[in-house]
């Protein structure tokens, strides 16, 4: 289980990786880049390594494509794929998390910020990643306040 800190949120898409981070209460998580893949995944997974030590964070959190029908498809076992890679490569745990429609999310928000799409694909990578970093943080919250 990821500690209370900074958690770091990745959106792996395959040019981009749309990067979020929270707070140290992991209360809000905001986009903060997108790293343009290299062509070679260790090298992606150190960049993401120099922004865990950069941030001081304490995880990682990884969204996964899952389909509509709450499946894993190939786009989901590609990711899951990577995420093993990534927890390899990194001196945190790594976690995931459900990322449906979270670029559709981000798009909708860019948009209704009065933001256009073109030539924003590095700001929806972020966005994406702090949808879906907010979504485990709330989640989190969530099952805590249950008594889970």
């Amino acid at each position: 289980m990821i500690p209370k800190g900074r958690v770091i949120g990745l959106d792996l898409g395959s040019r981009r990786i749309g990067v979020a981070i929270t707070d140290s209460d992991q209360i809000v998580a905001i986009g903060v880049e997108a790293i343009a893949r290299s062509g070679d995944r260790a090298e992606d997974h150190r960049a993401v390594a120099a922004r865990i030590e950069d941030s001081g964070a304490v995880g990682v959190v990884v969204g996964v494509p899952v389909s509509m029908s709450g499946s894993t498809g190939p786009a989901a076992d590609a990711v899951l794929r990577e995420v093993a890679e990534i927890r390899s490569a990194v001196p945190v745990e790594v976690d995931t998390v459900d990322e449906r429609l979270t670029t559709v999310a981000a798009s909708r928000a860019l948009r209704a910020a009065g933001r256009t799409a073109r030539g924003q694909k590095a700001v929806i990578d972020q966005t994406a990643a702090a949808v879906l970093l907010q979504t485990w943080a709330d989640r989190r919250r969530s099952a805590a306040g249950a008594g889970l």
